[in-house]
């Protein structure tokens, strides 16, 4: 049975001036503030598309490493996981890249590395992202 997700965004005002608020309607988790400088400029204390594209990533990349790690015999103790979303405006989003630290008892390097990987090119946002260089960076703890 496929699940739906639901975010909301109410913007006023031009792009360079205005603002908005992002509001997680499916979780209720809560609306954050967004705005055209804090997605190319610095974010004081509101979000961007990137932000949350990058929080999307993260956590998704988690959970298919830790799925494939568990498949695997060797279930990991803990990842650590940053998504690093670069976004250049006039061009758009030119890179994420994915640093991934693990706990993996039983586990050498080699073998974190390729599980790292297989999740990067598997995980479901990845996939929806393919468009888009994604770059990883996996070591153990």
């Amino acid at each position: 049975m496929a699940t739906k997700r639901i975010a909301r965004t109410a913007w006023e005002g031009n792009l360079l001036e205005g603002r908005g608020q992002v509001a997680f309607a499916s979780s209720g988790i809560g609306e954050f503030p967004v705005s055209w400088p804090s997605r190319a400029e610095e974010p004081n204390g509101k979000t961007s598309p990137e932000e949350l594209i990058a929080g999307a990533h993260s956590a998704c990349f988690s959970m298919a490493l830790s799925h494939g790690l568990s498949g695997a015999g060797t279930p990991p103790t803990r990842l650590d996981t940053e998504a690093e979303v670069t976004f250049q405006p006039g061009t758009g989003i030119t890179g994420i890249h994915l640093t991934v630290t693990g706990q993996v008892p039983g586990l050498d390097e080699a073998g974190f590395a390729k599980a790292a990987e297989d999740a990067k090119a598997n995980c479901p946002v990845s996939q929806a992202l393919s468009g888009t260089t994604i770059t990883l960076t996996a070591r153990l703890a």
